[in-house]
This record gives C-alpha cells, structure tokens and sequence, in this order.
C-alpha cells in the first residue's frame, strides 16, 4: 500500500485543521507524552500532518519519509490496517532499529485512518520517550479520536460530491434557460438568428448554447427522396445486408 493508491484527494480546511490540532495537543496532554501526531500518506511518502504543540516534541509538520521499506511504526498500523501497540522498541528485536529510535521514541501507540472509500488516509498515534504500555482508557481515548477524525473525512468528501452535483444541475438549468424562449429561426433554410443577429444553422447555434454535440446521417424518407431513381440503392434497399 502506498500513497498512490489512494483514490480521494481531500482537501482539509483550516477549520478543521485547527480541530485536529486540539486534538493531538489533549492526547498529548492528557496521556503525558511528548509527541501525538496525525500522519498522512502523501504521494509515495508519509508526512508529519499535524503534530502536538507539547514539550519535547521532536516531529514537526511537513516531516516526511518514502513510505515503502520505511521501518516507521507508522507503516506497519497502514499495511495491517490494524492497531500497533509497541511499549518498548528497545527490549523488541523487531523495532529496536526502527528510525524514531534515533529521536528517542522508544514507545507507540498507533491506529489507521481511512478514508470514505476504505483506503488509507494516515494513522493517529503517540510516541513516549520511555517505556510505555498505555492504558485500555488511553486506548480508547485514542480510537475515539481516530474516529472523528474519519468521520470528518467523510463529511468533507461528501460535501465535495454535492458541490460537484450542484455545479452539475446549475449547469444543466443555465443551458435550459438559454434555450428557452422564442428562438427566431427562417422559414425557408431553418437557420436560427442568435442574440446577435447573425443567421448560423441549428446544429452550431444548439452546439454553442449547450453540452449537445450532433451527429449527422440520413432518414428514411431524405433516402428515398435523394436516391430513390438510382438503381445502387434500389439493389441496397431490396438487398440489405
């Protein structure tokens, strides 16, 4: 999994930046721990999204890393799509070489964050500088906040998809409105007369006042009144393949 597989591109507002940020600075507050951090996948790399104002605190938003073959904590909560609880990474032969070992934090705990479709957004997560197993409470607390998070996602991608439809529909009445009305057009050639005052055919004037596009062919009848007399299309019309 990487960043490239995420399908929704999403846009988070100040607003709801500022909601995120209050939430790592409790986490930070309430669990005692120098870093809580909001992590996202970015193209091929993971970054530092948003990061706890606490002391001690050696991530910065903007901080990245290729996200492949990284060795962050991190990676594993995306690919497992799972919880990752590491109390200690130094009496751990699987993380005591990891990367955040070289800024002492030696301590994790971290959940995934998904988007509306189920791909990956990031993680949230806190990072201790000593041992710490963290409490079924902190646990909790944290889930609880990855969930709103989601949440939040979600209503920012739908909201982006009513913003679409409703350009949609204002575009689909504005060629409704343009369209309608008494349209000046000649009784012999049929050409219309445009705001303008200029003649052109009905094809351009609907094709500039609308999304439509036209096609051209022949009817039965315009068939029969062109080549009628001629003995190909008698033969093509008794002879249809």
């Amino acid at each position: 999994m990487n960043g490239n597989d995420q399908s929704i591109q999403i846009n988070i507002s100040e607003e709801i930046l500022g909601k995120w940020q209050n939430i790592v600075d409790i986490l930070s507050e309430l669990i005692h721990i120098p870093a809580a951090l909001i992590m996202r996948l970015v193209q091929s790399d993971i970054e530092v999204f948003v990061s706890s104002k606490s002391e001690n605190n050696p991530y910065q938003p903007g901080d990245h890393e290729h996200f492949l073959g990284s060795g962050l904590y991190c990676e594993t909560v995306i690919k497992n799509n799972n919880k990752l609880l590491v109390p200690n990474a130094l009496a751990d032969d699987k993380w005591k070489n990891n990367p955040d070992i070289k800024l002492n934090m030696i301590s994790y705990l971290g959940f995934p964050i998904l988007l509306p479709d189920g791909k990956p957004f990031g993680t949230i997560c806190v990072l201790d500088n000593k041992e710490n197993r963290y409490s079924r409470t902190y646990e909790n607390l944290l889930k609880n906040f990855r969930d709103i998070i989601q949440s939040e996602l979600g209503l920012i991608y739908m909201n982006r998809i009513l913003g679409e439809e409703n350009k949609s529909l204002s575009d689909y009445f504005s060629e409704i409105k343009t369209l309608r009305g008494i349209i000046p057009i000649c009784v012999r050639c049929k050409k219309i007369r445009d705001d303008k005052g200029f003649w052109t055919q009905v094809e351009k004037y609907i094709e500039d006042h609308s999304n439509v596009q036209f096609s051209h062919g022949l009817c039965e009848e315009c068939e029969e009144e062109l080549y009628g007399d001629q003995p190909w299309y008698q033969k093509s019309k008794n002879n249809p393949e």
